[in-house]
């Protein structure tokens, strides 16, 4: 009589990556809540764990420095996944790209970017006020502003720009209309709402780079 074959249970991958996922989302959301509260140098890794249920070997295992928390929180509230895409190569940038009438491609813009910050506006000032005196954080905000110009730069390229402005001039009065100090200074100091934000950005980007 032949011996009983042993089965192996097969390797679930799928939920040992979704597992992955949702720990590492844990880390973001709750060192989210610590940078927006005590500041980004107040915060330590071992107070990142405590807050969110983990042990400190795991989200140095996961992020390696609290910088790295830090960036990983950045690309979460600018894409708005975890998926690891950049915003340039996103289908809704391509689609935005491809809209055939460039004031509807403004129009998709400004909902976007309404949307972005209000997910990573208060982060981002957690970025800018570390920055001055942390070098990893002063090396992410410089990247998130030559990102940012670049991103904005690229939206440009396609549209049929008023007479007597060209691309690069373009560029940068996209990227000041957008930038997050001007969000900062509507919304959270002058009491704006996101939808009005959303609508003057709209118009002031027609007027200023389609002359209409």
């Amino acid at each position: 009589m032949s011996p009983p074959v042993k089965r192996t249970r097969k390797y679930d991958s799928t939920r040992r990556r979704e597992q992955a996922a949702a720990t590492r989302r844990q880390i973001l959301d709750a060192a989210q809540r610590l940078f927006e509260r005590d500041g980004y140098t107040a915060t330590t890794m071992a107070a990142i764990a405590q807050e969110a249920g983990v042990a400190l070997k795991t989200v140095y295992v996961g992020f390696s420095t609290k910088s790295g928390v830090l960036r990983g929180l950045w690309h979460l509230l600018l894409r708005g996944d975890q998926d690891d895409v950049p915003v340039g190569d996103r289908a809704w940038f391509r689609e935005m790209l491809a809209e055939p009438d460039p004031a509807q491609r403004l129009r998709r813009s400004a909902s976007y970017s309404r949307a972005v910050k209000e997910r990573s506006a208060a982060l981002m000032e957690v970025i800018r006020s570390a920055a001055g005196a942390d070098a990893d954080a002063a090396q992410l905000w410089d990247g998130i502003q030559s990102d940012f110009h670049g991103i904005q730069r690229r939206l440009v390229e396609t549209l049929p720009l008023r007479p007597g402005l060209d691309v690069a001039h373009a560029a940068d009065i996209l990227w000041t209309l957008n930038n997050p100090d001007v969000w900062q200074l509507l919304v959270g100091r002058r009491g704006w709402t996101p939808e009005q934000w959303e609508q003057w950005f709209e118009a002031a980007s027609r007027e200023l780079l389609l002359g209409s």
